[in-house]
């Protein structure tokens, strides 16, 4: 599935000048109708599925226990 350039700004949540300035910079892949840049959504699922595994592993992170200090006393 093709989306213009306004589509896939909606779709990545950013403007459409960034869209832009992604497919001059040749980071994107896209086809000239003639009229219009057309976008392959496909493309993009690897993006997302980074950020869903990077969210994952920050999470952990996260969630993960502090150790305890070695020079911690005890004030019992």
């Amino acid at each position: 599935m093709y989306l213009t350039v306004e589509e896939a700004a909606d779709y990545l949540s950013l403007s459409e000048s960034d869209i832009q300035k992604l497919i001059q910079q040749g980071k994107v892949r896209t086809v000239f109708d003639g009229e219009q840049y057309l976008l392959n959504k496909e493309q993009f699922n690897t993006h997302f599925e980074q950020l869903e595994k990077y969210k994952k592993q920050v999470e952990e992170i996260l969630n993960e226990p502090l150790p305890e200090d070695i020079d911690v006393k005890d004030e019992d």
